[in-house]
């Protein structure tokens, strides 16, 4: 009775991993484009980062993704049971301020502002505390994102299956984007490591390297900027049903006409977004220099 007692168990536990593993993988192709605009923002958020930091500040943003994810898993799941109403206008929120991020990126890129008399250690230290906590930030929304439409593809699975495959997701995702990071950012230093070694073929995948990773870091910049754009943008354009259904009406939801309209709404929100709060933390900042 007890070795059937057991094999019955351990055949109940082997079907919930099947589940929770077609789950995982349906809900990883769902989340496979956020995914990327995760990678693009992340590399993105160490740029300009000194060397020997760069893989320091991948792990404290990995931690805090981490951490991000620790939150929203159980948030989406009591939000899946007790208040589903409330999970698109969160998450319309948190498009809000992906779109006010890109608007403010591009001010500060075209009308930077004087840092102040900081000096240079002090203010690079300022500059990687910022670039931390805006990236674990902008990880909070992509993480809540990718957790809620992982959400919808399991929707209909029973609890422990959700659980399962919600933490899969949450792990797997994490361990994804960051190790590519970390790989991303320290390729230029395999490549100086190349030169050095004594074989021709070698040197000259150092140099090719070293020549491709700034080109490859601008270019994650300007998509990482654009991923805030379309993300933000695309969390309005499919979830507002009067805007979806004027896009449908006109074609524009697929294809690349619906990255232009994801993209044009983004700018559209993160500039209503800009002119809103911008003066209003301006006069906070203001006002504390005052007092």
């Amino acid at each position: 009775m007890a070795v059937s007692s057991l094999f019955t168990l351990l055949d109940d536990i082997a079907s919930v991993l099947d589940d929770v593993a077609l789950m995982t993988k349906m809900a990883a192709k769902k989340t496979a484009g956020v995914v990327g605009d995760d990678l693009a923002l992340n590399a993105n958020q160490v740029t300009g980062v000194r060397a020997e930091r760069e893989l320091p500040v991948v792990w404290a943003v990995a931690k805090g993704s981490f951490w991000n994810k620790v939150i929203l898993v159980p948030l989406a799941l009591l939000l899946a049971v007790f208040a589903p109403v409330l999970i698109h206008p969160l998450l319309m929120v948190g498009g809000a301020y992906l779109c006010f991020e890109g608007v403010e990126k591009l001010l500060h890129k075209f009308f930077p502002h004087a840092d102040g008399e900081t000096s240079a250690p002090e203010a690079a230290d300022l500059d990687e505390s910022a670039k931390i906590r805006g990236a674990i930030r902008t990880d909070f929304i992509l993480s809540a994102e990718i957790i809620i439409l992982a959400l919808g593809v399991v929707q209909d699975a029973s609890l422990t299956v959700k659980i399962g495959a919600l933490c899969a997701i949450a792990i797997g995702m994490t361990v994804f984007v960051y190790g590519l990071v970390a790989l991303i950012v320290k390729a230029d230093d395999f490549g100086a490591h190349l030169l050095g070694k004594p074989s021709a073929a070698a040197q000259s995948i150092g140099r090719g390297i070293l020549r491709v990773m700034p080109v490859l870091m601008r270019g994650l910049s300007v998509a990482g900027t654009l991923a805030m754009f379309l993300v933000g943008g695309g969390i309005f354009t499919h979830n507002i049903p009067a805007l979806h259904d004027f896009l449908h009406a006109r074609h524009w939801d697929a294809g690349l006409s619906g990255m232009t309209a994801d993209l044009l709404a983004g700018v559209a929100v993160g500039s209503l977004v800009c002119a809103v709060v911008l003066p209003v933390l301006k006069r906070r900042h203001t006002s504390a220099q005052n007092h």
